[in-house]
């Protein structure tokens, strides 16, 4: 996968992660790299799989098996966080997974658009 066609990943002020069906990272942003590099090496090219637990791993299958997403909330470092995993495709066939981490701001406002009349 060429990295060009995450030109406008690199930037963003969230990390962006994406895998193979193997697990073998093929692509991390800026955010990304600070985040999960260490000691300068890399892990593009590289599987995440050992850096996750059983139960995680059993999440990863899933999510490349079925197709399904998984979402959920962490705090790190004093920081509320959304993690969004998500397979990507091509042709409608899963071909990995991409993962966005992105810091959630204390007072991020909740508007419920169903309940919200048309103006």
């Amino acid at each position: 996968m060429e990295n060009k066609i995450f030109d406008w990943a690199e930037d963003i002020q969230c990390a962006v992660t994406v895998c193979d069906t193997e697990g073998i990272v093929l692509y991390m942003n800026k955010r990304s790299r600070e985040t999960f590099n260490k000691n300068g090496e890399t892990m593009v090219g590289k599987s995440m799989i050992p850096c996750h637990n059983e139960r995680s791993r059993g999440i990863i299958h899933r999510m490349l098996t079925e197709g399904t997403t998984n979402a959920y909330t962490i705090t790190k470092r004093g920081q509320r966080k959304m993690i969004y995993q998500t397979p990507w495709k091509e042709n409608g066939e899963v071909k990995g997974l991409v993962e966005f981490s992105f810091v959630l701001p204390d007072d991020m406002p909740h508007y419920d658009r169903d309940k919200q009349t048309a103006q």
